[in-house]
């Protein structure tokens, strides 16, 4: 599976977002609905840490392994090697992309969040596999959410020049705002609380696949 591929429907999510079902169980069942890629990102004042968070971070991997379905670990370059993830993703204050490249070598996938078209082509500059741009919308999952750039953003960097660049919408994305973020150019969208959070995560998850199924 490529990049671009792995990108349509990036399901988000740590501990601190499962308030329905265990992540090990919302993972399964968005698995089944059809997620594409899986960023483990255990972030937030109760999430959990070290050996816990380890614990999780293995289970969630085993789980997408067995599935085929490529792992991300948000951030935490170490835990990212440790649990032996396919790839890493980091934010404009999280680190030095060329750093980060150094640290996990050309194999594995590096995803950089991006907030306007210069740091979108800067990101390209730096080795990123694939971008987050966002906040597409309005967003509580984040506390320290930059301000909403919205749908057109993913225009503009398409006209910048990166017509083909692999690009993940992020940030308040529901069902109902899906099909404009894959209209503006986004390969996919990245998505947190709207499975994670949902009554049943492979249903919410199924849903989106199909909003995305249309576009292709």
């Amino acid at each position: 599976m490529n990049v671009s591929e792995a990108l349509k429907l990036y399901l988000v999510m740590g501990s601190t977002n499962c308030h329905v079902f265990d992540p090990e169980k919302t993972l399964a069942e968005a698995i089944e609905g059809g997620i594409t890629l899986f960023q483990f990102r255990e972030k937030g004042i109760e999430a959990l840490k070290e050996n816990d968070c380890l614990y999780l971070g293995q289970k969630l991997r085993q789980l997408c392994e067995k599935n085929k379905i490529p792992f991300i670990v948000n951030d935490d370059i170490e835990l990212a090697l440790e649990l032996q993830a396919d790839g890493v993703h980091i934010g404009q204050e999280d680190g030095d992309p060329f750093r980060t490249r150094k640290r996990i070598g050309e194999n594995m996938w590096m995803g950089i969040s991006t907030h306007s078209v210069e740091e979108a082509q800067q990101a390209v500059k730096d080795g990123a596999d694939y971008i987050g741009v966002g906040p597409m919308f309005p967003t509580k999952t984040k506390e320290d959410a930059h301000q909403v750039v919205g749908p057109d953003l993913i225009k503009s960097i398409r006209r910048s020049g990166l017509e083909q660049f692999p690009i993940v919408g992020i940030g308040g994305i529901t069902l109902d705002r899906a099909k404009i973020v894959y209209e503006a150019g986004a390969n996919g969208v990245a998505v947190i609380s709207a499975i994670s959070g949902a009554e049943s995560p492979k249903h919410a998850a199924a849903e989106f696949f199909s909003i995305n199924s249309t576009q292709i």
